[in-house]
């Protein structure tokens, strides 16, 4: 399999809300010698987000940084909004501030996603 199927099935776990089999899948890219890309982890770690696993999402997204794939404003996005699905605001406002730091333009659904919900 390539690197387009192992984006769209990881999605496809995403949308269906299977972020264990999300993981899996990123084990078997490693087995197969595939490295991710930031399409990969972004649904991965959005996946693990949208199930309440922001413990697993903050996990990814540290393997995404050790890993050396670009991180920018969608994919720390995409960690801030697992932390407001579950509460976890002092660690969104904490990557919040991340963002800052680093001088990205935050995305206004980082912000405001929760708001509407």
């Amino acid at each position: 399999p390539s690197m387009i199927t192992f984006n769209a099935l990881i999605s496809a776990c995403e949308k269906s809300a299977e972020w264990e089999k999300a993981l899996q899948l990123f084990n078997v890219m490693s087995v197969s010698r595939l490295q991710a890309n930031t399409v990969t982890f972004c649904a991965g770690i959005s996946a693990c987000g949208q199930a309440g696993e922001w413990g697993k999402a903050l996990q990814l997204f540290g393997v995404m940084a050790e890993s050396k794939v670009e991180l920018d404003t969608i994919s720390m996005s995409i960690v801030i909004s697992a932390c407001e699905w579950v509460d976890e605001w002092q660690r969104a406002l904490q990557l919040f501030n991340v963002m800052a730091c680093a001088n990205w333009k935050p995305l206004l659904l980082s912000i405001f996603k929760n708001t509407f919900r």
